[in-house]
């Protein structure tokens, strides 16, 4: 049997390759490549180059494949854009979704872990940390587009012999601690990826969007979870749904927040050198604080963090961001 990878050349979708490579398991990547790298795809998992709506390729995938098991990364992710081209994301990550779980039940593929987030919450009111059963209320199309997804999937769940696992988690940081993979996209938005562009000279500065937040420091607190612990709770996801377990929706975190300033002085801390921190406006579409109560997680799918700890983070962030440096420096 083969799991089928969307996004398995992104950040998070190529840490998930190689845990289920670790894992033992069979593995295919469906990525069009419009922000994933090749080099990112371990040699041991199979490609398949194109856009995960495309049905031509869907009919290939599957008759080449035995798919017993779909996780869904593919997507565009940034706030901001999405409120400015809010009908690109609800193509990318709705409307293209649709159609890979078209596909899914199509080909009888029994289970599916998708990659959603914790904006489906907006700002929670009066729950924190958030639990699954908060008021749903997304203050950006981005968080609109995948709430949409999740909705899909239990329906399609109801109706159909096929069971799913959404995740809800917020800021993906760090990198594989071997060093096989991290976070490599150009322009990224993550705030500790853009703190180490900055503090390896990668970048002039790094802007910190909104200092009258009614925060105790003025400024957006978020819960950071290690990219290693996050694909491990999306293969504890698939573990309990081929063993039987149903369908579930589940909050992967650390249940506790830090702040923007506190993150960039935990990556100076780390570094060892300053740099440079500039404020301006907040931007459209970040909500005030979001913290995730990873309780159902844990006891549900036995999920265990490993990496629970910011500089550790931050730590792996850094060592990838220099590697990367000398990468195209070669």
């Amino acid at each position: 049997m083969t799991v089928l990878v969307t996004g398995g050349a992104g950040y998070i979708g190529s840490h998930m390759v190689w845990a289920l490579l670790d894992a033992g398991e069979d593995v295919a990547v469906l990525d069009r490549l419009s922000t994933g790298f090749r080099w990112a795809i371990p040699p041991e998992a199979t490609l398949y180059e194109g856009d995960i709506a495309d049905e031509a390729l869907h009919e290939r995938i599957f008759s080449e494949k035995k798919i017993d098991a779909i996780i869904h990364f593919a997507g565009s992710i940034i706030v901001p854009e999405s409120v400015a081209n809010p009908l690109m994301y609800y193509e990318n990550n709705t409307v293209k979704s649709r159609a890979l779980i078209a596909a899914a039940v199509k080909y009888g593929v029994p289970h599916f872990v998708f990659s959603s987030t914790a904006a489906v919450y907006g700002t929670p009111e009066g729950v924190d940390p958030v639990t699954e059963d908060a008021r749903l209320n997304p203050e950006s199309p981005y968080g609109s587009s995948k709430l949409m997804t999740e909705i899909m999937l239990r329906d399609t769940a109801k109706a159909h012999d096929f069971t799913y696992t959404a995740l809800r988690y917020f800021n993906v940081a760090g990198a594989d601690p071997k060093g096989r993979t991290g976070q490599s996209t150009i322009g990224a938005t993550h705030l500790i990826k853009v703190a180490g562009e900055a503090a390896l000279g990668k970048r002039s500065h790094i802007d910190v969007f909104g200092t009258d937040y009614p925060t105790p420091d003025g400024t957006c607190v978020r819960d950071y979870i290690h990219v290693s612990d996050l694909a491990n709770a999306h293969l504890k996801a698939l573990e309990r749904m081929r063993a039987g377990g149903g369908s579930l929706v589940a909050n992967c975190g650390y249940g506790k927040g830090f702040s923007v300033l506190e993150v960039l002085q935990t990556v100076k801390k780390v570094h060892g050198k300053p740099f440079e921190v500039r404020f301006a406006d907040r931007r459209p579409g970040d909500a005030v604080r979001i913290v995730a109560n990873p309780a159902t997680a844990m006891r549900e799918m036995k999920w265990e963090p490993q990496h629970d700890d910011l500089e550790f983070i931050v730590r792996t962030a850094l060592d990838w961001e220099a590697s990367l440096a000398r990468r195209n420096h070669r």
